[in-house]
């Protein structure tokens, strides 16, 4: 157990963009900092959600009321930096403790100059936001006026509309290499995407391209893969025209399709479906989703704040093929996933949540099976049912803390 030596209570300031505020202790770096104030439901994984790239210019609240406990190590990063604007937690830990841990999550945040704030009612701030929507913030520990501070929160940018893919997809290509025996090649496009997935993919037997947002369909197709595929990400999907063209020419081309949260919003609008923002969003680890092909209940780790907005009674035809929802969410009845078959096969599918689950359970783990067993039909030229053969379920083995090959200059955040 590692105590942190004792910091003055430095006072801070929350406030939203309708005037409520809140006044607690400064957490992590001191300074002033804004974006969209959402909350997250995990009580662990705090150290994947920081780190996730698609929380960029959000200002996150953990409705879990202590956090901290087990410090920061340099394993469980999701990317090479923290991505979130600011944290707000209710009591962090004063001490940490896990065979892991390097460092306390406080140090982190002063480390890398993420505002945060402590000691308010996380609860009060947690409904606010259920029953009025996600909104702007601020929080600011050396501007304590709140109209003063209320005044930059409301000149301060939306989530609606923000172009974001550009500030965290790579700036070069790289390539994580299958583990064990290649069975398949796979076009990665970096949205966002988090550590976890191309090593999901890679435990399955894939090589993956990661490749930057901006990447031509004349350079995917040059690689030949046996599989397409498309991250997470931040910001509104609706101004990712780039990655919904080239969905468009790759479906055209017919090669086979996987896209998880922003994959999925990209996805749905490449086969002509809008998309909307949530009230307040679905962020953390124990959503309820329902599989409609086999009516399973999978508990699932979530995070975001835009939705595909398809019909769920019935099929729609595209320009590719048939399309339908696959996926639904117990709590609202969002559309969580889709699938496209083309002739009898499966062609093309997407989650809206994050079946890598770094954090969260395994459940939809299977996802990168049915990616598997969905390219292997195609290189076969026989159809793909819906329900894949019984696959392994196990957890992949744990990512080396090391990016491979090019890997590194996202790690460390080289898109900015």
């Amino acid at each position: 157990m590692t105590s942190a030596p004792p910091r003055p209570l430095n006072p801070a300031l929350l406030i939203l963009e309708d005037g409520r505020a809140f006044r607690g202790e400064t957490f992590g770096a001191p300074g002033e900092t804004f974006g969209e104030a959402v909350f997250s439901t995990g009580m662990s994984g705090y150290q994947e959600t920081l780190t996730d790239p698609s929380y960029h210019r959000q200002v996150v609240v953990a409705t879990a009321p202590h956090i901290g406990n087990t410090g920061w190590n340099d394993e469980d990063d999701e990317s090479g930096r923290i991505w979130v604007a600011g944290y707000v937690v209710r009591d962090p830990s004063r001490v940490h403790s896990n065979w892991r841990a390097r460092r306390s999550l406080d140090d982190e945040l002063r480390t890398q100059g993420i505002v945060g704030i402590s000691g308010i009612d996380t609860r009060a701030l947690t409904r606010h936001l259920r029953d009025r929507g996600a909104m702007r913030v601020g929080i600011s520990t050396i501007d304590l006026d709140a109209d003063s501070l209320l005044a930059k929160v409301l000149a301060s940018p939306r989530m609606e509309g923000a172009d974001l893919v550009g500030d965290v997809t790579t700036p070069e290509a790289y390539v994580v290499p299958a583990v064990g025996e290649k069975r398949f090649t796979v076009a990665a496009l970096d949205l966002g995407i988090k550590t976890m997935t191309p090593y999901q993919m890679a435990e399955r037997g894939m090589e993956v391209h990661v490749l930057p947002a901006s990447t031509d369909f004349a350079t995917i197709a040059a690689l030949a893969p046996d599989g397409l595929f498309f991250s997470n990400g931040p910001g509104d999907p609706s101004t990712a025209d780039h990655a919904t063209d080239l969905l468009r020419d790759a479906l055209a081309a017919k090669i086979p399709y996987f896209g998880i949260c922003f994959g999925n919003q990209i996805f749905g609008r490449a086969l002509g479906f809008g998309t909307y923002k949530l009230k307040y969003g679905h962020r953390g680890i124990n959503q309820p989703v329902v599989d409609r092909s086999t009516n399973k209940v999978e508990i699932t780790a979530h995070n975001h704040g835009f939705a595909v907005d398809a019909p769920v009674d019935r099929a729609t035809d595209t320009d590719y093929g048939q399309v339908t929802v696959s996926h639904l969410c117990l709590n609202d009845d969002v559309v969580e996933g889709l699938e496209l078959h083309s002739d009898g096969r499966l062609v093309g599918f997407s989650v809206q949540y994050h079946p890598e689950a770094a954090a969260g359970p395994h459940d939809a783990a299977y996802l990168f099976d049915r990616f598997a067993h969905m390219m292997e039909q195609h290189q076969q030229g026989g159809a793909t049912p819906l329900e894949p053969p019984a696959l392994s379920t196990e957890p992949p083995a744990e990512p080396s803390a090391q990016p491979v090959d090019g890997a590194s200059q996202h790690q460390q955040g080289g898109a900015n």
